[in-house]
């Protein structure tokens, strides 16, 4: 069995894509997967399955569609690679609530950051299959854009650390 963290896109924010976390974890238990836990109402889940990260990734973007009628961005990581990405987070001393981690499915590259637009304080750094970005004043106050980081979904630190104390858990 292996332990595994999915990210769902744009699920529960601003009254679109509406899937209630106990919807989610019965969506998962009828997958096969045990000891789901889910973490807060924006598409976080934790699970144990004796699929591969991709099988289980699959099985549980197919589940998504069918509930919700339209596929949705889903990202998987395990304990390993949620380590590294909290571990090679660049801006260490950020607040976990002004720092955001942007998944991605493939390593991001130096044209993405070139390519932002409305920069004003915000950092912004290239990870492994992320973006890490401080938003010194909060990102509520934020306008910046980057191309290419709306096919991922954001979390930030505090949120990651969460879900890896699930994982380890």
């Amino acid at each position: 069995m292996v332990r595994l963290a999915a990210f769902l896109r744009a699920v529960n924010v601003g009254g679109t894509c509406k899937l209630p976390m106990t919807e989610l974890k019965a969506m998962c238990e009828s997958l096969g997967f045990v000891n789901v836990k889910t973490f807060i109402a924006s598409g976080n889940v934790v699970f144990e399955t004796s699929l591969s990260a991709a099988k289980a990734k699959a099985a549980l973007e197919a589940a998504v569609v069918k509930y919700l009628g339209k596929p949705v961005g889903l990202f998987v990581r395990d304990r390993v690679s949620l380590e590294a990405m909290i571990g090679d987070n660049p801006f260490a001393k950020a607040e976990g609530n002004r720092l955001m981690v942007i998944l991605l499915h493939a390593s991001p590259s130096k044209s993405m950051i070139d390519a932002a637009k409305f920069k004003v304080d915000e950092e912004i750094a290239l990870g492994d299959h992320c973006l890490y970005v401080h938003y010194p004043l909060g990102m509520g106050k934020s306008k910046l854009k980057m191309p290419g980081a709306e096919q991922g979904t954001a979390r930030n630190m505090n949120t990651l650390r969460a879900m890896l104390a699930l994982l380890n858990g």
